[in-house]
């Protein structure tokens, strides 16, 4: 499954714009174990072939002629908890495994220890070809790490791994302005009323948008309103200075915005999403431009952990930065 996984309000943990990567594979052999974890969807290429065979877009490690399975070591992007894992085959038919499990770790490093603890958190399950399946994970602890077992060797195509960000605030400098909505610091979308053509999760992505799919989008509105993303702060904070960007978006942009927020405290991401129409304003509506940044400061300097963006009446955002201090 892709990022474009409709409404989800977890965030995909092993993305490489997070710092994950695939840091040891026993057999990587026919597909680079690196292309496990890639954003794209997995795609197949009839007539592409490499020095090893036939090119997959996926990890896929050679035919074991001795006992024994394959794995895969996955360090997150930041240490999380994890709620569910998608296994996805796409274009693995011959040669996907019939089964798989997941451990996971809590290391500081790349690579853990031959001796390291692990905990099982998806038992061992069968595979289907060219599909995919997403996994209820067993425990609530975070960690850092994952080793994906195939049994007994290979291909998948890609592995998502899906949960929040678990960051320790304790002694974090409360003067220190960050940006309190960024993904890396466990910012997450909770839900949009659209996203066609880009998921939220990227307004709040680190760096810059590469293109207009790696922003906000949503698909051109026939009928009143406008549309709308709800954002939980990494961290309840004050929110000091607003950058909007529509980089990319030259003939798509919205033409107006504003920006709602509040404090919630106790309360499920659900009872949220209704809420959040009746938030107070932060910033009254604002004009925006064609692939530019919009700057603006904030007078209502008031704590709140939650924002709803509200663009009108349709479009796309690259970026939404709030910079400010945690309370």
């Amino acid at each position: 499954m892709s990022q474009q996984r409709a409404n989800s309000k977890l965030i995909n943990l092993a993305q490489p714009r997070l710092g994950a990567k695939v840091v040891h594979a026993t057999d990587d052999f026919f597909a680079d174990k690196a292309r496990l974890i890639l954003p794209a969807d997995p795609v197949f290429v009839p007539d592409k072939y490499d020095e090893n065979g036939k090119w997959m877009d996926g990890w896929e490690s050679r035919r074991k002629r001795i006992a024994g399975h394959d794995h895969c070591t996955i360090k997150l992007g930041s240490p999380g908890l994890i709620e569910e894992i998608e296994i996805d085959t796409s274009h693995f038919t011959g040669n996907f495994p019939p089964f798989a499990s997941v451990e996971a770790c809590l290391f500081v490093g790349d690579i853990p220890p031959e001796n390291q603890k692990w905990t099982s958190i998806i038992s061992k399950v069968e595979l289907q070809g060219d599909s995919q399946v997403v996994l209820k994970t067993k425990s609530s602890a975070p960690f850092s790490h994952l080793r994906l077992h195939i049994y007994p060797d290979g291909g998948v195509a890609r592995l998502r791994v899906m949960g929040k960000i678990d960051r320790d605030w304790s002694g974090f400098d409360k003067t220190k302005q960050i940006d309190l909505a960024a993904l890396e610091l466990g910012g997450r979308p909770l839900g949009c009323n659209n996203q066609h053509f880009g998921v939220p999760e990227n307004l709040i992505a680190p760096g810059k948008g590469i293109n207009m799919g790696d922003g906000w989008e949503t698909r051109r509105r026939r009928e009143p309103g406008h549309d709308w993303a709800v954002l939980a702060l990494a961290h309840p904070g004050v929110i000091e200075e607003i950058l909007l960007d529509t980089k990319h978006f030259k003939g798509n942009y919205p033409d107006r915005f504003y920006l709602q927020g509040a404090l919630c405290k106790d309360l499920s991401d659900e009872e949220i999403l209704q809420q959040a129409v009746n938030w107070p304003i932060l910033i009254e509506q604002q004009k925006c431009a064609a692939d530019s940044e919009h700057h603006f400061k904030l007078d209502k300097k008031i704590p709140i952990s939650h924002v709803r963006l509200n663009i009108i009446p349709d479009g796309g955002v690259s970026r939404l930065r709030l910079l400010g201090h945690i309370v």
